[in-house]
C-alpha cells in the first residue's frame, strides 16, 4: 500500500505545502512573501498573518498539483521548528486540523534535519543518486551553520556549528552595509561574478574544533568600510563586485576550511550541502571541486531545495512514518527546538 505524506512548512516567511508518495516528489508550491523587502528583514507579525492567507490555498494547489485527492493522504507532516512563532503556530494548527478532520497520523519535523534530507527526495523515472551513510553534510542557512554526521535517516549527530552569526546572517547583515537591498546573499553572489576575489582580504577568525564564526568578520567588514569610506565617500559604489566577491570568497573559505577537517578527521569521504546557502555559486564551486581533487563523492541539492519548501518536510515525514514516529494532538510548536530534538 502505498505512503501518500503531505507536508506543511512555515517556519520563516514562505508558506509551503508539497506531496510525497513513497519517497517520490509529487508536488512542491511554496508561496513567498515580497511584503519584507521594504523592512531589510522578515517582520514576524506580518509573516504570521501572510501564513494564514496562504496556507488553505497553497495546500489546495499542492493536493490538486499532485493529482490526489485528500482522501488519499496517509499523514501529514509539518515544522514543528525552529523558527518564528507566529508563523509555526499557524502550520502547527493547520495539521493538527487536517489530521483530526481526516484521522490520520500527526507527524512533528526538525526545520533543520528536513534540510539535510532533501538529498533522498526522488523523482518520478529518474535513478537516485543517494548519500551513503554515514556521511558529512554542511548545513547552511540564514540562521544556522553546522557540520553534521548524518548516520541513518533520522539519526544525526551535530560536529561543529556556529557560536554567534550564521553563514547566511553573515552575508545578509554586510549586504546591509554596503547598502545592498534584502535579502542580500544571493545578491552578493551575483554582483561576485564581476568582482575580483583578491582585491581585499578580511580575517578568518579561528575557533576550536569544527565550530564556526562570523560575528567578528562581520564587525571588521563594517569597520573597514567606514576607514574606506573616509577616504572615498564612493568607495562602495566604486568597488562593490570587488567587495562582494571579497567577502564571499572568505566566507566560503571558513566554511570549506573545517568540512576538509572534519572529513579528514573522521575519514569519511561522502559529503553533501543543505541549506539556503547551499545555492551560493561559489561555495557549490569550492565544494564539487573537492570532489576531484580529494576522492570525495560529493552532492549538491536542487536549488528549489535549497529554501525553505514543503518538500523537505514531507519527505522527513515519509521516513517518520516507516517507523511509526507520529505525534499526539496536543504538540506545540518550539521557536528554538534543539537540533537533537
Amino acid at each position: 500500500m502505498s505512503i501518500t505524506v503531505l507536508g506543511i512548512e512555515s517556519s520563516c516567511d514562505d508558506t509551503s505545502a508539497a506531496v510525497i508518495t513513497d519517497g517520490v516528489i509529487r508536488s512542491n508550491i511554496i508561496a513567498n512573501q515580497d511584503v519584507h523587502r521594504k523592512y531589510g528583514g522578515v517582520v514576524p507579525e506580518l509573516a504570521s498573518r501572510a501564513h494564514q492567507q496562504n496556507i488553505v490555498p497553497v495546500v489546495e494547489l499542492a493536493i490538486r498539483e499532485a493529482g490526489i485527492s485528500k482522501k488519499e493522504v496517509s499523514a501529514i507532516s509539518f515544522t514543528r521548528g525552529p523558527g518564528l512563532m507566529g508563523s509555526l503556530l499557524v502550520g502547527t494548527s493547520f495539521a493538527k486540523g487536517f489530521a483530526l478532520a481526516r484521522n490520520i497520523p500527526l507527524i512533528e519535523v526538525n526545520h533543520l534535519k528536513a534540510h539535510i534530507l532533501v538529498h533522498f527526495i526522488r523523482e518520478k523515472d529518474v535513478e537516485p543518486q543517494f548519500p551513503v551513510f554515514p556521511f558529512i553534510c554542511l548545513l547552511v542557512s540564514g540562521g544556522h551553520t553546522q557540520l553534521v554526521l548524518v548516520k541513518d535517516h533520522l539519526d544525526m549527530e551535530v560536529l561543529g556549528q556556529t557560536i554567534d552569526d550564521a553563514a547566511g546572517e553573515a552575508f545578509d547583515k554586510c549586504a546591509k552595509i554596503m547598502g545592498i537591498p534584502y535579502p542580500g546573499g544571493p545578491l552578493i553572489d551575483r554582483y561576485s561574478k564581476d568582482g575580483d576575489p583578491l582585491a581585499f582580504r578580511f580575517p578568518e577568525p579561528s575557533v576550536a574544533g569544527f565550530d564556526f564564526s562570523f560575528s567578528g568578520l562581520k564587525t571588521s567588514f563594517l569597520y573597514f568600510l567606514r576607514e574606506k569610506r573616509k577616504e572615498d565617500s564612493g568607495f562602495i559604489e566604486n568597488n562593490l563586485n570587488d567587495l562582494c566577491a571579497s567577502l564571499q570568497k572568505t566566507i566560503v573559505g571558513i566554511l570549506v576550511d573545517n568540512l576538509i577537517r572534519v572529513s579528514k578527521q573522521t575519514g569519511i569521504t561522502e559529503v553533501a550541502l543543505a541549506g539556503g546557502v547551499a545555492a551560493n555559486s561559489a561555495l557549490r564551486l569550492a565544494v564539487k571541486d573537492l570532489e576531484d581533487r580529494r576522492g570525495w563523492r560529493v552532492f549538491l541539492p536542487k536549488p528549489a531545495y535549497t529554501t525553505d519548501n514543503a518538500a523537505m518536510i514531507a519527505i522527513t515525514g515519509y521516513y517518520k512514518y516507516l517507523k511509526s514516529e507520529f505525534s499526539s494532538q496536543d504538540i506545540v510548536p518550539e521557536a528554538r527546538f534543539s537540533f537533537n530534538t
